[in-house]
């Protein structure tokens, strides 16, 4: 009631502008207000104009105006307290067609401008009127916006925001997806998370506010009052005072289900809703962060980036497991139907590192990070169709040494900055995954890596009294079971194993030119769990000796410009890649490849 004073002045006035007697002959007594407070004595022009509406002597249109103006020059809070004071009143602002969702905001000319200049909302009469008032009204200076009425707009939070939130008593806005319902007689209880944070933030709201479509997995739009909460695992809470449902979900027929735990396994066969559940979205935050944690690494370490290309025509590994790219629907003359589209063969790429190669030309120190694709016909656990891969080149470097140290503060750094920035996410992991992997990957960063040669490797396998299914003679490829087996005989810690035989490794590893035993400059890491993380070579900066190799692989003319590299200031240099998901795999302690990738892609698999 504190704005009925100048509710008083603006009504008498702008009343008998309009009428200096009431339509049954009363008069108007002028300078008296039609409205009286309990104290105060009964007015009779309020009396007569109630009574000239109610025998429809007073139009319902004329009040409606008498009612905007004293709004418009008393305050937009007035409406509130006419409604308030007389029920005549309250029966109009409540007719559906003043309250029709497209709203009219009648504002003062000047309450916009000051509105503009302090950032603040103001609050308007909704109100539809014909054009003719409308016209008669923005006469009289009032113009109409499409605001909607509040008294303060409310600040839209993510989850993660509110979660953190100090601003106890803020009205906020928050979107997302429904994780539980629990509706008691007196209260009715949400948890509702939008990804950005592991926790779901509690929603409290009276129990008119449910909904038969406020389910387990619904989107909803709700708006309320922060507050701290009286439980000890959560700090803050909202009380909604409006719940709206974005987006309904039928919870039987959702392969996902509250309170049920489901595996990894199941999960795969959903990969258009497996983003729902707790586990994956924990997953692809850490993606995501390892991602910004690798490039943060580069950057640090004055790596430049290179983003390399994902058609090539090139096999950097030359073990030809490639996807052939064609085109198709294109409108072909007899003359090109059999003509390659770039004029040459175009693959899918299987690595960026010979593009790399070219950039560590000019830049001492280069990077990529991106997808990459191998037709491997291995479903194991291991290998996927396409993956993302990590590669770095580094000129003016003659050791491994250079390599192996960038390797393992690369994996070192990462994770230290995972288990910091997402320890709720990776707990996910470790706790219910995988229990028991927190303190093996503790392990790993508190030790160095342990270095050892392949023929020393080899040695250890020939020793061991475990029957191997691959044999283990020099001069053999370590297998899965090799790698998993020497890990374990190194403590269970990360492994390098260098200098492998020459033959087995491609034709630009730099040749070691030792003898008997022919080795090149090569290295693998080997991690609990997974084995081959990364393999990297230092490359063979020789012309001549690089010539030769590519004649006896019959690949001279192919690569005939990768030989113009060592003619034009070429300088030693050597290089790595890593794995991206077996990387998740290792830290995580995840069995299978394809629970750490969005949507995995291996032989006779290519859903979405």
């Amino acid at each position: 009631m504190r704005d009925m004073p100048a509710i008083r002045r603006w009504w008498c006035t702008i009343l008998l502008d309009h009428f200096d007697k009431c339509q049954d002959g009363t008069s108007v007594q002028r300078g008296w207000c039609p409205i009286s407070t309990p104290k105060e004595k009964a007015c009779p022009v309020f009396h007569n104009c109630c009574r000239c509406y109610n025998t429809n002597q007073l139009s319902k249109e004329l009040l409606q105006k008498i009612l905007l103006e004293v709004v418009h020059k008393a305050g937009d809070s007035a409406l509130l307290t006419l409604s308030l004071v007389c029920r005549q009143f309250r029966g109009i602002v409540s007719t559906p067609l003043f309250r029709r969702k497209a709203h009219f905001a009648w504002l003062d000319r000047d309450s916009e401008r000051d509105a503009k200049a302090t950032g603040l909302s103001v609050p308007s009469l909704f109100i539809s009127l014909l054009p003719e008032q409308q016209r008669a009204c923005t006469s009289r200076g009032i113009v109409t916006t499409c605001r909607y009425y509040s008294q303060k707009s409310s600040k839209k939070l993510r989850v993660r925001e509110a979660l953190s939130s100090q601003d106890i008593g803020a009205h906020v806005r928050v979107q997302g997806w429904v994780r539980s319902v629990r509706s008691q007689k007196e209260v009715l209880f949400l948890h509702v998370n939008d990804g950005s944070s592991s926790q779901s933030l509690q929603v409290v709201a009276r129990p008119e506010l449910d909904n038969r479509l406020l389910t387990f997995g619904s989107a909803v739009d709700i708006s309320g009052n922060l507050a701290k909460s009286p439980h000890k695992q959560q700090s803050v809470e909202l009380q909604a005072d409006q719940i709206h449902v974005v987006g309904e979900c039928n919870a039987v027929d959702f392969p996902f289900k509250v309170k049920e735990r489901h595996g990894l396994q199941y999960m795969r066969e959903f990969p258009h809703l497996r983003c729902r559940t707790n586990a994956f979205s924990a997953l692809l935050r850490i993606r995501s962060e390892a991602t910004a944690a690798i490039q943060a690494f580069f950057k640090e370490n004055h790596f430049v980036q290179i983003h390399t290309p994902v058609l090539s025509s090139n096999d950097c590994e030359g073990a030809g497991e490639l996807f052939q790219v064609e085109s198709a629907g294109r409108h072909q003359s007899p003359d090109e139907q059999n003509a390659p589209f770039f004029s040459v063969p175009a693959y899918l790429t299987v690595s960026g590192q010979l593009h790399l190669e070219v950039m560590s030309g000019a830049f001492s120190r280069v990077y990529s990070f991106g997808p990459v694709f191998r037709a491997e016909g291995s479903q194991s656990r291991r290998h996927l169709s396409e993956f993302y891969m990590v590669e770095a080149e580094i000129s003016f470097t003659q050791s491994l040494e250079d390599l192996l140290t960038v390797m393992e503060n690369l994996f070192k750094s990462t994770t230290e900055c995972l288990l910091s920035r997402c320890a709720e996410d990776m707990e996910i992991f470790h706790k219910y995954i995988s229990p028991g992997h927190k303190e093996k990957l503790e392990l790993m960063l508190k030790n160095r890596f342990k270095v050892i040669t392949y023929t020393e490797a080899i040695d250890v396998l020939k020793r061991s009294s475990h029957k191997f299914d691959f044999k283990t003679e020099w001069g053999s490829d370590l297998q899965t079971e090799h790698e998993k087996y020497l890990v374990q005989h190194c403590g269970n810690r990360p492994l390098f194993v260098i200098n492998y035989p020459y033959d087995l490794k491609p034709f630009y590893a730099r040749d070691n030119e030792d003898q008997p035993r022919h080795t090149a400059a090569a290295v693998d890491l080997l991690v609990p769990g997974v084995g081959e993380l990364c393999g990297g070579t230092l490359r063979e900066e020789r012309l001549e000796l690089l010539r030769a190799r590519l004649a006896q692989a019959g690949l001279e003319d192919a690569y005939q410009w990768y030989l113009e590299l060592r003619q034009f200031g070429s300088v030693p240099h050597g290089g790595f890649g890593m794995g991206f998901e077996r990387y998740l795999q290792c830290i995580l302690g995840v069995e299978n490849i394809k629970d750490v990738i969005p949507f995995p892609r291996f032989p006779h698999s290519c859903l979405l």
